[in-house]
């Protein structure tokens, strides 16, 4: 079948996609830093015809990169960023890598080269085709603290695609059919009069006794909202010396919830509780909304069509050498974790795997998570599908040494060709079939219910 065009340029320069990767992986650059990696994406696809534009909505690691002409529009989203305190071997014990600390933890390694090689893997399809229709792939920065693609949808860099496809790597083959939570990234910054602790504490105003007291109204708070909301906190300034009331201290917030409008409605109570432990302390009180997120919003039919790309090329074959890597990153885990990350997915046949060799049918139902992720913004724009595929053992959590290793090996470089596979068939079958793509677009709009989209986000 000619759809095996795009498959075929991905299994041929599976060598080729796996070094990039590892490149990527070593290079572990954290979010706003990705120079060398956003390069090295961005040379392989100039190599390969594309148009690329790059410092897209004014950062310097953003990139679009496009091919074709015409309708319809289909994009991948790439991810480049690293974590900070991940660095890891990829051996399954810890050894982190000597000289770094940021590791790629939650695989965006993986995640970057699967999408680049999906995008060109299309293009040689419509090339070989004749067919019109224009692949994009977006190269979106700092993922990992929820601005990169939120600055690019605040200027409307994502409008004009009719579908957006990506994916992330995990430990289970299947259309993520995940509840993603919105969240506002918030600082609270207070301003106090300093003064010597000990001679003159009367004359000091402690901006430290107002963070406190906004964080004992916060966990007062918790009672009286969602049972699904998280508001977690840092105290990133306490003041510079115990002997000095303190003249400024800032407390960072994230704030999560299913849904967008609870989100908004927990902030502007919290917002209340700052001004509140303000006026208690006689201090004032500045707040800095960084950034904010929406809940995904899911698209059954095109979770069916990337459920039957997947079921249609099939999950990789496991060797023995990479079923021992997996039990002994297994024998890592605390207690009850492999059963408890396998039931979030509600998979419980994998309870007994060591890694995923099936494909998970669709539910067409959104299991619910904490995390969050800039890609939902995209999903409120345009229609958007994302996949996960086995790229560790079962039961690795995301955002730990165990990911990290496994996003630097083979485990990781089999998952990562067969959803680079899986995305550009997607892609192929949403221009070969305008139907499909007129139906996945209807839907898309019916669930959207007439919401308009609002980036949340500071300059």
């Amino acid at each position: 079948m000619s759809s095996n065009i795009s498959t075929r340029w991905i299994e041929d320069n599976s060598k080729l996609l796996t070094d990039i990767s590892d490149a990527i992986w070593r290079y572990a650059e954290e979010a706003y830093e990705e120079n060398r990696s956003s390069q090295l994406l961005i040379e392989l696809l100039e190599k390969e015809g594309f148009v690329v534009e790059t410092n897209i909505a004014g950062m310097e690691t953003a990139f679009k990169a496009t091919w074709g002409k015409g309708k319809p529009r289909i994009g991948f989203l790439a991810e480049y960023d690293a974590l900070p305190e991940l660095s890891q071997e990829p051996v399954p014990y810890r050894k982190p890598q000597e000289g770094k600390t940021a590791g790629h933890g939650c695989g965006h390694n993986l995640l970057g080269t699967a999408a680049v090689g999906a995008a060109i893997g299309l293009k040689y399809q419509l090339e070989e085709e004749g067919k019109d229709g224009t692949v994009i792939l977006f190269g979106c920065p700092a993922e990992e603290i929820l601005m990169g693609k939120i600055r690019m949808a605040k200027e409307k860099v994502f409008d004009d695609l009719d579908v957006a496809l990506t994916w992330h790597p995990g430990f289970v083959n299947m259309p993520m059919e995940i509840a993603f939570q919105a969240m506002n990234s918030v600082k609270f910054k207070f301003h106090g009069i300093p003064s010597h602790a000990a001679e003159s504490p009367e004359e000091g105003r402690s901006a430290l006794d107002a963070v406190e007291l906004m964080n004992v109204g916060v966990n007062y708070l918790r009672e009286h909202v969602v049972s699904d909301a998280r508001m977690h906190y840092i105290i990133t300034n306490g003041g510079d010396k115990p002997n000095i009331v303190p003249k400024n201290a800032e407390v960072w917030y994230f704030i999560r919830a299913p849904k967008r409008r609870q989100v908004d409605e927990i902030y502007e109570r919290m917002k209340k509780i700052a001004q509140g432990a303000a006026l208690m302390t006689e201090t004032t009180v500045e707040i800095d909304l960084l950034t904010g997120c929406y809940e995904f919003l899911a698209n059954d039919l095109l979770n069916k069509t990337l459920y039957e790309s997947l079921e249609e090329l099939q999950p990789p074959a496991w060797n023995e050498e990479e079923l021992k890597f997996a039990q002994d990153i297994i024998d890592t885990f605390s207690e009850g974790q492999k059963d408890n990350q396998v039931s979030k997915f509600g998979n419980q046949e994998l309870k007994d795997s060591l890694l995923d060799d099936r494909v998970s049918k669709p539910r067409y139902k959104l299991f619910p998570v904490g995390a969050s992720t800039d890609v939902s913004d995209v999903s409120w724009i345009v229609p958007t599908g994302q996949i996960m595929t086995c790229c560790s053992p079962v039961g690795t959590a995301g955002h730990t040494w165990q990911m990290t290793a496994s996003c630097g090996m083979s485990i990781g470089h089999k998952g990562m060709l067969y959803a680079a596979k899986t995305l550009a068939l997607t892609g192929y079958k949403l221009i070969r079939d305008p139907k499909l793509l007129k139906a996945v677009v209807s839907e898309f709009e019916e669930r959207k219910e007439g919401t308009d989209y609002i980036p949340i986000i500071t300059d």
